[in-house]
Parts: C-alpha cells; sequence; structure tokens
C-alpha cells in the first residue's frame, strides 16, 4: 500500500502517535524515519524518558513500514511481538527512529529499529539508544 510520510502523519493524527508528536521523516517500501521532539509527557516521574515514550516511536515506525510494505492483497497488520534493549536514556530533546524492514514474508514481517537522540556525537561509537525488533502479522 502505498502512502507518503504526510499521509502516515495525517493517519495518525488523531491516535497515540499524534499525541505524542511522533513525525514520519521518510516512508517508503521496506524503510521509514521519523522523530519525536520530548516534551513534558514523555517523561516518568522520576525525569527520565518513559521507556513507553520510546517504544511508541519505535513500534509506530514499524508498524507504518508494514503498512506501506504490505505484500500484494494484504490489507492490515498486528504486532505479535517486540523486544527492546535500552542503552541509555534522555532528559531533553528529539529522539529518531530508523526503521528497516528485515524480513517480508507473505504473512510475517520483522522490522528492526533504531532510536537516538539528536545530536547523537556517539553515533558511530554506540549504534543507539534502543534497538527494538518486532514481527509483525499481515492479514
Amino acid at each position: 500500500m502505498e502512502m507518503t510520510a504526510a499521509e502516515l502523519n495525517a493517519f495518525g493524527a488523531r491516535g497515540l502517535p499524534g499525541y505524542l508528536g511522533v513525525e514520519i521523516v521518510t516512508a517508503e517500501h521496506g524503510r521509514v524515519d521519523s522523530q519525536m521532539e520530548l516534551r513534558e509527557h514523555h517523561f516518568a516521574p522520576h525525569g527520565y524518558l518513559h521507556a513507553a515514550s520510546v517504544i511508541a516511536l519505535a513500534d509506530t515506525s514499524c508498524g507504518y513500514g508494514c503498512i506501506v510494505s504490505l505484500p500484494d492483497g494484504g490489507t492490515g497488520f498486528t504486532t505479535i511481538e517486540l523486544k527492546t534493549n535500552f542503552l541509555r536514556t534522555a532528559r531533553e530533546g528529539t529522539i529518531t527512529c530508523e526503521a528497516r524492514l528485515v524480513h517480508g514474508g507473505r504473512t510475517t514481517q520483522v522490522w528492526d529499529a533504531h532510536v537516538r537522540l539528536l545530536p547523537c556525537p556517539f553515533r558511530r561509537a554506540v549504534p543507539g539508544f534502543v534497538s527494538s525488533t518486532r514481527g509483525s502479522g499481515c492479514s
């Protein structure tokens, strides 16, 4: 299914992605790049970035990637598994997500997402502050 980044942003505007401020920057078959400016509601009570905020960005990016990468005849998807590893946190700024299709089968897609804080001065030394791989079932 072909959808532009602008169409995906409009698609999620009234749901969780819109509330959180997820912005899709690039969307094409096998790839979605997104970002989210951190605001007060993204943080846990102790002042650090809430894990659910990071997961929401990664899951939205992978989910929208599923939409734009559905196989012929595919009509939708749902998350069937999500695994996340956190390497560090953030207290301000903008986080970005690079979501890439790892496996695009007839009934299942596997996506890998890397979320980073911008600017990321350690980008070469540390691959990201979260790595999330998910599988999505297609229908």
